[in-house]
């Protein structure tokens, strides 16, 4: 006999809240995957230079974010996986890059494009 905490849950999308029937490094299920590739292909952050858009795009089809607090605070792992970092859909990371401020991260872009397809 099973006990109701032995039961997995089923894993959802972060966006659409449906279930996945295979599990998702990003959490996201197709059909909102291919809305966030999509709307970094139309509007792609007029801040960020395009190999930045490069490598968030990159982040995000690697499942490299990981949503922390309402789709507006994220994990990310850095470009060779030893450090974890945490962003803001406003473009705000921990990362070297991001504490010199001398120009925004690719981190913070791969949040607000995360962030606005998920609002959307």
């Amino acid at each position: 006999m099973s006990t109701p905490d032995s039961t997995p849950h089923p894993t959802r999308c972060l966006k659409c809240r449906r279930i996945l029937r295979k599990p998702s490094p990003d959490g996201l299920g197709p059909k909102c995957r291919r809305m966030v590739r999509r709307a970094a292909r139309l509007n792609p952050p007029a801040a960020y230079k395009p190999y930045q858009m490069a490598k968030a795009l990159e982040l995000l089809e690697m499942g490299a974010l990981v949503p922390l607090r309402a789709n507006r605070v994220f994990l990310v792992v850095s470009e060779d996986g030893s450090e974890i970092h945490r962003t803001a859909a406003t473009g705000q990371c921990n990362c070297p890059a991001g504490l010199r401020a001398t120009s925004l991260c690719y981190h913070g872009a791969a949040a607000l494009l995360l962030a606005t397809a998920t609002a959307a």
